[in-house]
């Protein structure tokens, strides 16, 4: 899906760009106005990718972890491999758990969406913005649409315009 957002200082602007928006006849569906006392990011369907990553992550280590304790333990029970001498063969078969919880929770951070914190985000935050008291006003669809949508909202002066394009995974 394709999106441009508009960032503005104050309501009056924001309203204004919905306002353009609406009578060059774009479908009210595929237009908001994001901010205090309107939608939300995540009832237009943009979420913030940090809070996104770490709700995945937190949902694979449901299962990763105890997986992880599963398979670990299953390892060194097949091996018999002595982590810690004094701890006997049932504390040795804990501590292989332990590790194994130990890489399901790395998996659960890589693969649930931690590198993505880090490395490659494809949508901009805009939680900073409503934060500081700013109206946005998005809109979503075809390259054409979008590109329609940035002209006009370009017109009506905005601080901040930004369009980009978010893959569903």
């Amino acid at each position: 899906m394709n999106y441009t957002v508009a960032i503005f200082g104050d309501r009056i602007s924001a309203e204004a760009g919905y306002l353009a928006l609406e009578t060059a006849g774009l479908l009210r569906e595929r237009i908001a106005l994001i901010g205090p006392g309107f939608q939300t990011l995540e009832q237009f369907g943009l979420t913030d990718s940090k809070a996104q990553a770490q709700a995945r992550a937190r949902q694979m280590a449901l299962w990763l972890l105890p997986f992880g304790f599963i398979a670990g333990f299953a390892f060194n029970v097949q091996t018999g491999i002595t982590i810690v001498q004094g701890v006997g063969s049932w504390g040795n078969h804990i501590l292989g758990g332990l590790f194994g919880a130990i890489a399901g929770a790395m998996g659960s951070v890589f693969m649930g969406g931690g590198i993505n914190l880090s490395v490659g985000n494809d949508s901009p935050a805009f939680g900073a913005d409503l934060n500081g008291g700013k109206y946005l006003v998005a809109a979503k669809g075809s390259p054409s649409l979008v590109a329609q949508a940035e002209k006009i909202l370009t017109d009506c002066q905005p601080q901040d315009l930004k369009s980009f394009s978010l893959t569903s995974l």
